[in-house]
């Protein structure tokens, strides 16, 4: 508790440490935005094909149904408990269903938010913060951060309140599998995930300054919407061991110990969310949005001390040590 109450004591000193810090350059691998559409190229027609998974006995989809943002196709019932309307169907026009992105366990992808786990109350004051404009991305071209403040804003409280139960009742389970490497497949993005190039544009090169996560099944993530296949995470050589200084030590003070709020074992302290086995992507993207000034709310002027003098590096070393620890145990959140 001295450690929060420290953390919370320089958070409420006025944020000059940050003024004159130059804000690392946008950490594009963590948005993976997609160039724009080749002019003049012809329209794919279709896919009307029924599809399939192992295990799921009697479903059979199109890729309109799984990607029915009023309706997604459910593959593992079995696999969570009963969905809220809001979280199945989503409410028209202009809310999803909750379940089409983040999946009805709750795991998401790459390009958004893992949210099974979250404590409730962080949940429902994220959803205030977009209701309010207060959460918005750096990149600019993050068209699903836009959704997410329209559908705040389409949600009544109530409605906020049962999506953050739901999905708060299911534990955090491994998601992300960690591997340090100096070498990546070369990809493309498809709607914020980085899916590994095939053919005569396939190959390798070097990972450099980046964090590569790619789906462990790239057809099941990309077009199937699975929700039981997860997600690789190429890390540079020795990244992890930097982070963990970083996280742990706070690198003789360019940051602060992430466990001062988020716990020893990084599954989080009562309000305060989980964040090891969750999506480096996601971590360095909500780092950095910290950072620019783009993410603003209650919480977020407890981490604006802790992000101010980050680099790339930083952001890099940091996410691939969180995503790497284990998410077994007591989850300290629920």
């Amino acid at each position: 508790m001295r450690k929060f109450a420290a953390l919370v004591v320089v958070a409420a000193l006025p944020f000059a440490a940050a003024v004159g810090i130059r804000a690392a350059d946008i950490p594009a691998w963590a948005y993976a935005i997609a160039p724009p559409p080749t002019p003049g190229a012809p329209a794919v027609p279709p896919d009307t094909s029924l599809k399939t998974l192992p295990g799921a006995t009697g479903k059979q989809f199109t890729r309109q149904q799984i990607a029915d943002g009023f309706g997604p196709a459910d593959w593992y019932p079995e696999d969570h408990p009963v969905m809220p309307e809001i979280v199945a169907k989503g409410k028209r026009p202009d809310a999803r269903a909750c379940g089409l992105c983040h999946m009805p366990n709750g795991k998401g992808r790459q390009e958004n938010a893992g949210v099974a786990g979250l404590p409730v109350s962080y949940f429902i004051q994220t959803m205030e913060d977009f209701r309010h404009d207060l959460r918005k991305s750096a990149e600019p071209r993050k068209a699903n951060t836009v959704a997410m403040a329209m559908i705040a804003k389409a949600l009544t409280p109530a409605e906020i309140k049962e999506a953050a139960e739901y999905f708060g009742k299911m534990k955090w389970t491994p998601w992300i599998r960690v591997v340090e490497t100096n070498t990546v497949p070369k990809v493309r993005s498809a709607g914020g995930i980085w899916i590994p190039l095939e053919g005569a544009e396939a190959g390798k090169e070097p990972i450099g300054v980046r964090i590569l996560e790619t789906p462990e099944k790239p057809e099941n993530t990309e077009i199937l919407r699975d929700p039981r296949s997860g997600f690789i995470a190429y890390v540079p050589v020795g990244s992890v061991k930097k982070g963990e200084a970083l996280v742990k030590t706070g690198g003789n003070g360019r940051t602060i110990e992430c466990g001062a709020c988020h716990g020893t074992d990084l599954l989080g302290i009562g309000p305060v969310p989980g964040i090891a086995g969750r999506s480096p992507s996601y971590l360095a993207r909500q780092m950095y949005d910290m950072q620019a000034g783009a993410r603003n709310g209650e919480w977020t002027q407890l981490m604006k001390p802790v992000v101010a003098k980050l680099t790339n590096e930083d952001l890099v070393n940091i996410a691939a040590y969180v995503s790497s620890r284990p998410v077994s145990g007591t989850n300290a959140t629920k």
